[in-house]
C-alpha cells in the first residue's frame, strides 16, 4: 500500500545537540509531546537504537481520551536522522539540520487514511511547535 507523505518542520533556536536530546529523552518528551494545552503526555519510553522501541502516552487532561503512540526504529544517526515504523505499516523520517546556531527539524510521515490530510498536518505541526517552545524555553 502506498501512503501519501506529509512533511512538517520547524526552526529551533538551539544547538543540534540540545534539540536531539529534547527530542529523544523521555524526561523531555513528556513535556512537549501533545498538540494542545488540554492534552498532556503522562509517560514516555525510548530505546534509541535501530531495532529499539519507543512509546509515549498522549491523554486528554479531563481523562476522557488517551492513546499510545509507538514505533520501532529502523535508523538512528545521532543528531542527524531518525527513521521508524509504526504498527500499521506507516513510516516516519526525522531530520535534524544544523543551520548556524539553529536547528531545523523536518518530520516526514506517511498519512493515515481515516482523517483529512490537512488535519494530520496540523496535528503533527502543533506537536512540533510545542517541541520548539519547550526547547527554546528550557
Amino acid at each position: 500500500m502506498a501512503f501519501t507523505k506529509i512533511s512538517v518542520e520547524t526552526l529551533v533556536s538551539a544547538s543540534t545537540e540540545k534539540v536531539w536530546n529534547c527530542f529523544t529523552q523521555p524526561e523531555h518528551i513528556v513535556k512537549w509531546n501533545f498538540a494542545s494545552d488540554d492534552w498532556h503526555c503522562p509517560k514516555a519510553s525510548n530505546d534509541l537504537r535501530a531495532g529499539g522501541k519507543f512509546s509515549s502516552t498522549m491523554a486528554s487532561k479531563d481523562g476522557k481520551m488517551r492513546f499510545d503512540f509507538e514505533g520501532v526504529y529502523s535508523e538512528v544517526k545521532p543528531q542527524k536522522h531518525l527513521a521508524y515504523g509504526m504498527a500499521d505499516g506507516r513510516t516516519v523520517q526525522v531530520d535534524f539540520i544544523t543551520e548556524g546556531n539553529q536547528t531545523r527539524v523536518v518530520e516526514t510521515f506517511d498519512a493515515e487514511t481515516e482523517n483529512p490530510l490537512d488535519m494530520q498536518r496540523a496535528g503533527w505541526q502543533a506537536i512540533l511547535d510545542n517541541f520548539k517552545k519547550h526547547v527554546e524555553q528550557g
